[in-house]
């Protein structure tokens, strides 16, 4: 077995990061903003208690 096998994929992406290494910058920019954010426990918990349970097979009125 050749356990250095490469997808294409794989190649590309890292040829491509290398190539322009502001990507992983503006990655690490938009993982902060959609992401890595503080948890507002109290409001989660609130949201939490007010979900309603799905009823068992949505397709048909009961």
């Amino acid at each position: 077995m050749d356990y250095n096998y490469e997808s294409d994929h794989t190649k590309f992406m890292r040829e491509y990061l290398e190539k322009n290494p502001e990507v992983k910058e503006k990655r690490v920019e938009a993982r902060n903003m959609w992401w890595d954010k503080k948890q507002n426990l109290p409001e989660r918990k609130r949201f939490k208690e007010s979900e309603v349970p799905m009823k068992g097979y949505v397709y048909f009125n009961e």
